[in-house]
């Protein structure tokens, strides 16, 4: 704020750009974007696309650049983001991931460690690289380390030095919803649990690895909602991020 007044009293700044950048949101009528949110938490607003039209994402991306941050909207079709594409043709789309999102700079990479992003089965990718694309946008390294469940354990036993060396695990998992508990015992670091809904009818939509994971053993592991590749992502990039500051300071 005080950056903003001493432009606007050098005359670098006009008192109308000043409003905008000193507004907390800005009112679009159908949605109201949260300008500041990356000042509060770190990351800008993230757009879900579900529920939202092609021409609402649209707008609300508008608004999110005219104020210089990147652009994140999970969950929107294939469809969807050829629409807003037509008015914001260099977001790219992650067709797996079901992420429209710009492309990341690389002043926005913080720090030298990575996250790693272990998936169960290939069924669970979608989730899986939800999560992963997320954090790239947030700035983050990522390593996948996909289809290495518990069905097949050697598969991560021949991954975990490169998966024990991350900052921060996010492990992606349907049926049984096992493998966070497996790794959730082989690394120092935290881990995000993942369920997703894939798996036969007692799996329940993700249910059965949901309790699974929130019944978990080992130490260290938290869980989010069923398929939140995306709320994974999010919680692994705040604790990446703060890793990386304690290490540089």
């Amino acid at each position: 704020m005080e950056d903003i007044l001493k432009q606007v009293q050098q005359g670098t700044l006009t008192v109308e750009e000043a409003k905008i950048k000193l507004a907390t949101y800005e009112n679009l009528g159908f949605a109201k974007v949260d300008h500041h949110r990356k000042k509060r938490q770190g990351f800008p607003e993230t757009i879900y696309g579900e529920g939202k039209s092609a021409e609402q994402i649209s707008a609300i991306i508008s608004a999110i650049r005219a104020n210089n941050d990147y652009v994140l909207v999970t969950r929107i079709t294939e469809e969807k983001s050829v629409e807003v594409q037509k008015n914001h043709p260099d977001l790219l789309y992650n067709n797996q991931a079901q992420i429209l999102h710009s492309l990341r700079r690389s002043e926005d990479i913080f720090g030298t460690g990575y996250i790693a992003v272990v998936c169960a089965g290939t069924s669970d990718l979608r989730v899986a690289e939800e999560a992963a694309v997320t954090a790239e946008v947030f700035g983050c390294e990522v390593r996948r380390f996909y289809d290495v469940g518990v069905a097949g354990i050697h598969r991560l036993f021949d991954n975990i030095d490169e998966i024990q060396n991350a900052t921060v695990s996010i492990v992606v998992a349907g049926m049984d919803g096992a493998l966070p508990s497996v790794v959730g015992g082989l690394v120092s670091h935290p881990v995000i649990a993942v369920p997703t809904s894939v798996g036969y009818g007692a799996s329940y939509n993700g249910l059965a690895a949901l309790l699974t994971m929130l019944n978990s053993c080992a130490s260290g592991i938290s869980v989010v909602n069923i398929d939140n590749g995306f709320g994974g992502a999010y919680n692994a990039a705040l604790i990446h991020k703060l890793a990386q500051r304690k290490e540089e300071g």
